[in-house]
């Protein structure tokens, strides 16, 4: 059929191309004419102006290089026509077949996988999976503002919040104490310091005390503020991550770049701690908490605690104990969780010992986030080595 391999029409097939970071584009696929009506409806080629290369609206060179002999360009569209012969159509069918194909792989994770639904035990977790995850996850921090969340106690609708969760991270180390009390479906849980649990520390006979709205607790057991070794708070980086790309296997090479910018940032943090303790080594210091355990160890404070709250003046047998360590242990600064009350420190003071505020993070900060708060905490912490 003289004609029957000759381009008739034209139509048209648009592909996204977001992940590739151009505007869409375009490209006009040919349709033939049936069997013995070319002549009718095939208008005959303008071969008067002649152009080399089809024009298409994308950054690739190859693809500019498809047909031979173009007419003038279209008064209604951006586009030439071209009078395609029968393996040049086979090409551009070809062309199109592959690029459909890469193009959908290539956007496929940012066009059909939905945010990653998250929920992390505490802030730093929670930073965690926000620093690696980006926009490809949602994560939840449900303990209010105004309570540690190691002490916090999921009320029905946080538990239904977290069995509608893809994953939850959890600190370990004795820290989720609501965890025995909830039904929660094994492979959403992510354990962030099972890995070093040989390294946990214990404490034995701990106070019981109360502050915030938690009510009366004890610190006795496992040791749960894990992440303020920042050595090991890279090694729960590194679990969040892991755990994340199982979920979403097709952004674990952008979690990993994202991965190790993180234990970068955490890396230095070690080394300067680790530098600056250097410069005094075994200076006795006091804490206000126990809870700089991991601290102490990994960075060798000669750190002894006593139970205090920052907005809660102690009584009067507290500070005689604090005078009978200080016989023994003469430090003359204090850590705190949080910024103690003017009277509190004025009283420290008169005993020759000021404060500093090293913050465990454990919540949500009202500004920054926990990088910014721990660069602020080794700030604090050059008073004391001065």
């Amino acid at each position: 059929m003289k004609g029957a391999g000759r381009l008739s029409a034209w139509s048209f097939c648009s592909f996204p191309s977001s992940s590739l970071g151009m505007k869409s584009w375009k490209l006009r696929l040919p349709v033939f004419s049936q069997a013995g009506d070319h002549k009718a409806k095939v208008p005959k080629p303008e071969l008067g102006n002649k152009y080399k290369y089809i024009e298409f609206f994308c950054s690739y060179p190859s693809l500019k290089k498809l047909g031979k002999h173009c007419s003038k360009k279209d008064p209604q569209t951006p586009f030439r026509k071209v009078d395609l012969g029968g393996a040049d159509l086979f090409i551009l069918c070809f062309v199109w077949l592959i690029l459909s194909l890469l193009l959908s792989n290539a956007s496929a994770g940012d066009t059909e996988s939905p945010p990653l639904k998250v929920i992390a035990a505490n802030y730093p977790l929670a930073y965690f999976a926000e620093r690696i995850g980006g926009s490809r996850v949602s994560v939840n921090l449900p303990a209010p503002a105004n309570e540690d969340p190691a002490f916090w106690k999921p009320t029905a609708r946080a538990v239904g919040d977290m069995q509608k969760a893809e994953l939850i991270l959890l600190n370990g180390a004795d820290y989720e104490k609501w965890l025995p009390r909830v039904t929660l479906s094994k492979f959403k849980l992510a354990d962030t310091s099972a890995g070093f649990k040989d390294a946990y520390i214990r404490i034995e006979n701990a106070v019981t005390h109360s502050h915030g709205p938690s009510g009366m607790h004890s610190h006795e057991g496992i040791v749960f503020t894990t992440w303020l070794d920042f050595d090991q708070a890279a090694k729960q980086a590194d679990a969040v991550a892991q755990a994340m790309a199982r979920k979403r296997p097709e952004f674990k090479t952008v979690m990993m770049d994202n991965l190790k910018s993180l234990q970068n940032d955490l890396a230095a943090l070690d080394s300067q701690m680790k530098g600056l303790t250097a410069t005094k080594p075994g200076m006795p210091l006091l804490g206000s908490h126990p809870v700089y355990q991991y601290l102490a160890r990994r960075y060798e404070l000669n750190l002894k605690s006593v139970h205090w709250e920052p907005n809660e003046m102690p009584p009067n047998e507290e500070w005689e104990g604090l005078r009978k360590i200080l016989a023994t242990h003469p430090a003359k600064w204090m850590i705190w969780e949080a910024k103690p009350s003017e009277a509190i420190v004025v009283k420290l003071k008169e005993l020759g010992v000021g404060s500093l505020v090293f913050d465990p993070c454990a919540n949500r900060p009202e500004g920054g986030s926990f990088l910014d708060v721990m660069k602020e905490n080794v700030e604090h912490l050059k008073e004391a080595y001065r």
